[in-house]
């Protein structure tokens, strides 16, 4: 029962209060006079689809799903392996070295980034040590959707790598050690054991990234704030942009559409990488 209250508080009431907010015509300045608004109906919904700006967030965001959940999971994969059986000495501190970004504050992370791929920070420093011309990390449209990438696949790896190695270490044992006494290479357990039994892992992971990155907003915010030209904004930060604007009922169909998108990526994905019996 306080689950239930504490869900309906904090998560479906703001849903119903989107709904029925992106349903008028409410504006920042009706903040004073909420009640005394027009109802439009799916008028800003409409607005928002056929909105170029929405569209290109929609594009910038998919962009970021693609890039960043298969490099997130499979660097975290890589690493779960690594500590589960490939590193013997200092597990703990590669572990805790892994996990760090997770816990550290993205308002700093983002700081010390923009340091670093600055035109004369330390990246450039370096390529140009080797003979090599850095490019405007920052100020380019192709280069900053590579370095808001960067930046979130380093966040999120640790959580990979942590939900990849519970999963690891739920093997038995004795599977991998009956494969090899039938001669089963490493190659050939790791196609027939590992990867079909990490099957439950991987679906949490691949879930969680995606829903986590159809709603990313921190990096580019903090790193490039949607630019240069919006080729860094995505949905989430249109939608708060919107709400700076003033556009409240547009901001709200904006965020209820984005809901919609992450439910229903979130269906399908677990009805595609769901276990089969």
């Amino acid at each position: 029962m306080p689950f239930l209250v504490v869900t309906a508080t904090f998560t479906a009431v703001p849903v119903l209060a989107a709904m029925g907010m992106s349903l008028t015509d409410i504006t920042s300045r009706d903040i004073r006079t909420p009640f005394a608004v027009d109802f439009i109906g799916f008028e800003n919904f409409v607005r928002v689809l056929g909105d170029a700006g929405f569209q290109r967030s929609m594009l910038n965001t998919a962009l970021f799903v693609v890039l960043c959940v298969p490099l997130s999971a499979g660097l975290g994969l890589v690493l779960a392996l690594l500590l589960d059986k490939g590193i013997r000495r200092l597990r703990t501190f590669f572990r805790a070295a892994a996990y760090l970004p997770v816990i550290t504050n993205i308002v700093a992370a983002a700081v010390i980034w923009q340091y670093a791929f600055a035109p004369l920070g330390p990246v450039n420093a370096a390529l140009e040590g080797i003979g090599a011309a850095g490019p405007n990390w920052l100020g380019d449209p192709v280069w900053a959707v590579a370095t808001v990438v960067m930046l979130a696949v380093w966040r999120n790896v640790g959580t990979c790598m942590v939900l990849f190695l519970a999963g690891l270490q739920a093997i038995p044992q004795q599977v991998y050690e009956a494969a090899a006494v039938d001669g089963a290479t490493a190659a050939r357990r790791f196609r027939s054991i590992t990867l079909p039994l990490l099957r439950p892992a991987t679906l949490l992971v691949v879930v969680l990234m995606t829903v986590s990155f159809l709603s990313i907003f921190e990096e580019p915010y903090l790193l490039t704030a949607g630019g240069p030209l919006g080729s860094t904004r995505s949905i989430a930060l249109w939608i708060y942009q919107q709400f700076g604007f003033g556009n409240t009922a547009i901001s709200m169909a904006g965020s209820f559409l984005l809901i919609v998108f992450v439910s229903i990526v979130a269906v399908v994905q677990f009805r595609l990488l769901r276990p089969k019996h």
